[in-house]
């Protein structure tokens, strides 16, 4: 299966269950990043990369909500998608996969750049 998707479905269940810590295993670059766009946000508190010389694994504290589709989007559809998948506009944030790396939609908006849509959170 999808290393992103058992990541976040991990994260996910952790928070229902209100867990302050989940170890996801095994790390990958794209779930770093993915972190590292969400932690920008203020949505998980600090996460610290475990090397255990196999194929690693990430500490994360939680403080927020994730969810995980995967919708290719142009550029052109991107207020469609913000406004069909977050709750309002004022908060949330749509992470996207872009040619230009990882990031939310809002620096995506800034460098007119469309993408595959990773995950949201609110």
């Amino acid at each position: 299966m999808n290393v992103l998707a058992d990541a976040l479905k991990s994260i996910n269940n952790a928070e229902k269950r209100g867990k302050r810590q989940v170890i996801i295993r095994p790390s990958s670059k794209v779930i770093v990043r993915f972190l590292t766009v969400m932690m920008k946000h203020g949505y998980i508190g600090e996460f610290e990369i475990v090397d255990d010389h196999r194929a690693g694994k990430i500490v994360v504290n939680l403080t927020g909500r994730i969810n995980n589709p995967r919708f290719d989007i142009r550029m052109a559809d991107l207020e469609k998608w913000t406004s069909n998948l977050l709750p309002s506009r004022q908060f949330g944030f749509l992470v996207l996969t872009t040619s230009s790396g990882i990031m939310d939609h809002e620096e995506a908006r800034r460098k007119h750049a469309g993408g595959k849509i990773l995950g949201f959170f609110f």
